[in-house]
């Protein structure tokens, strides 16, 4: 029988449920079991594709072309699995098919409700979604954690809560299980743990018919015996089913927490799971990972040169690519954020002092990331950042609209082309180097992209980014684009030494950028921070930060082997369920 974890948040949105969420799945996966995720979102959207980063973050994008929330980025990453678009739940969708069933007559004669039409439609879709296969054995999950999107009191989220109180019913006490995250907070004024807000919170979820099993504590600093046996008291819970997450120096400490306040026993008793207690520690990756993190010493520092840069969670796959990367080279990892606008010629005259500082930043960064994005604002920023890059031979990875404008730069100034420009920028430009994919153009805006997972095959043996695939003939990548390199302007750029490496199944989608005779001059048309992993870097920022830190070579010359010092024991749990003590190293990512 499947197990349903059901995790809420109170107090405050953006409180940690999906590192919790995922924290938990990643526990139990390493117990032997097959997890799945669920996340809800309460808006209106059908999926998060329209959204401005600085809404909810960045949109990740799944293998079958799904613009999701980025928690269900935080799942691929901690459990390895792949998600697909049915795996992101919003209003919108709920209703949506509770429509077009009335419409299509499946309801005849019955007069359409929010209980019981639309909270039916909740339970159906969590129940079908729950047993689809994440892992690549095929094997149907045992358990399903569930993140409840907003805060426990919202109006729109009232629905969803209403369907789980039905549903802990429908699947049986033994199957059901409520975590509640909550804030305690610790002002500055008295030092003093508060529980109130707590309290409070769970005295709503109790009132709408939730009665949580654990409540995951956020606080600044480990939580107080007397602090933990007050919210035991007043919540009806025992002492051990309060935790305490604090802050941690690293993402990859969170399991650890959850896993020393013995949550496998509690979930072993109340969810009655076939767990077997090994007598061994488990997440042994996890503690290498984060004592690892813990003991950087050496710094490398990339400028991330991007229009979204006042929000870090506008780029959390980029980051979390970069830190995987740095990590694997046993190097800290600086990110230094530039707002492309800020490095062209019209801030030098109205905000000198900017313009200054951001041009400061980018000349002392050991690398350049230009990632994707859409519009025109920041675009010559990014091009003066490339030019540079390329200049003064730094390392350089372009992604996605970051290729497509080290295009435009390279025709400027090296073919001569002065108002070379994609047409999503200057539709009247004389030299369209980037131009709109012509089947991807039905007028509206929704999932209207090339999206999803597509094969990217290699035209050349001796491409720097091939050696980093592990001499691989092809790889599948996620896109998220609309607008692609001109394929027929292609022998202009090959004829100077800028390579078109990688190329779609067809030949007429340019995938890949390399530039000759520079020690890192990459561009991708693909988003490959979608499938970085904690152990197995995404090779595109693999190599970005092994050039950054002077590595490349070396690391070429001995056939794509990192030193012994930086690779994992061999003691580390694999990511799938079954398999124990499989070595992991790094070098060679497929």
């Amino acid at each position: 029988m499947m197990k349903y974890i059901l995790v809420t948040g109170g107090v405050i949105s953006g409180i940690g449920k999906g590192i919790i969420a995922s924290s938990v799945g990643t526990i139990l996966k390493s117990c032997g079991l097959h997890v799945t995720a669920i996340k809800i979102d309460p808006y209106i959207n059908i999926d998060a594709g329209t959204f401005s980063p600085y809404e909810h973050g960045e949109v990740f994008v799944l293998d079958d072309g799904g613009e999701v929330d980025l928690d269900l980025g935080n799942y691929e990453r901690f459990l390895d699995i792949r998600l697909t678009r049915d795996n992101n739940l919003t209003t919108g969708k709920i209703y949506q098919s509770v429509i077009t069933k009335e419409r299509r007559g499946d309801y005849l004669g019955k007069t359409v409700q929010v209980v019981p039409h639309i909270t039916d439609a909740i339970q159906e879709w969590v129940m079908g979604q729950s047993k689809v296969s994440v892992d690549d054995d095929g094997v149907e999950p045992e358990v399903c954690v569930i993140e409840l999107g907003g805060t426990v009191g919202d109006i729109e989220s009232m629905p969803f809560i209403e369907a789980f109180r039905q549903f802990q019913f429908k699947v049986k006490r033994e199957n059901f299980c409520n975590i509640h995250v909550s804030l305690v907070p610790q002002p500055n004024s008295t030092g003093e743990q508060k529980t109130k807000p707590t309290q409070n919170s769970v005295r709503e979820l109790r009132g709408l018919g939730l009665s949580p099993d654990l409540i995951v504590c956020r606080c600044s600093t480990p939580l107080e015996t007397a602090v933990k046996e007050k919210i035991s008291m007043f919540c009806h819970v025992e002492p051990e089913q309060v935790i305490c997450i604090h802050d941690v120096s690293s993402l990859y400490r969170v399991p650890l927490l959850l896993e020393d306040q013995g949550i496998v026993d509690y979930f072993c008793r109340r969810l009655d799971l076939p767990v077997e207690m090994r007598q061994r520690k488990m997440l042994t990756k996890w503690k290498e990972m984060s004592d690892r993190s813990d003991r950087l010493s050496e710094k490398t520092s990339i400028a991330l040169v991007g229009k979204y840069t006042k929000l870090s969670d506008s780029y959390a796959s980029v980051i979390k690519a970069l830190e995987h990367s740095a990590l694997a080279i046993n190097y800290k990892l600086e990110v230094k954020y530039i707002d492309s606008a800020d490095l062209e010629p019209a801030t030098q005259q109205e905000e000198p002092v900017k313009y200054h500082e951001a041009w400061q930043k980018l000349c002392s960064s050991d690398g350049v990331l230009v990632p994707g994005g859409f519009g025109v604002r920041g675009t010559e920023g990014k091009i003066q950042a490339i030019n540079w890059a390329r200049k003064q031979k730094k390392p350089f990875l372009g992604v996605c609209l970051g290729m497509q404008l080290a295009v435009c730069e390279f025709a400027r100034n090296v073919l001569g082309w002065e108002d070379a420009n994609s047409t999503e920028f200057d539709p009247e430009t004389t030299h369209p180097v980037v131009i709109e994919m012509p089947e991807h153009n039905p007028g509206q805006k929704g999932g209207t992209m090339r999206l999803g997972k597509r094969r990217t095959m290699f035209k050349t043996n001796t491409s720097v980014i091939r050696k980093l695939y592990g001499d691989a003939e092809y790889v599948d990548e996620r896109h998220r684009h609309r607008f692609e390199v001109n394929p027929e302007l292609k022998h202009h750029f090959e004829e100077r030494g800028f390579r078109f490496v990688g190329e779609d199944l067809e030949g007429e989608r340019m995938e890949i950028i390399e530039l000759e005779d520079h020690c890192y001059f990459v561009g991708v048309q693909f988003h490959p921070e979608f499938t970085s992993r904690p152990i197995k870097p995404s090779p595109p920022y693999f190599g970005l930060l092994l050039a950054a830190s002077g590595k490349l070579q070396n690391y070429l010359q001995k056939g794509c082997r990192l030193s012994p010092r930086d690779t994992y024991s061999d003691r580390s749990d694999s990511s799938s369920p079954d398999s124990e003590n499989s070595e992991i190293k790094f070098p060679t990512v497929s």
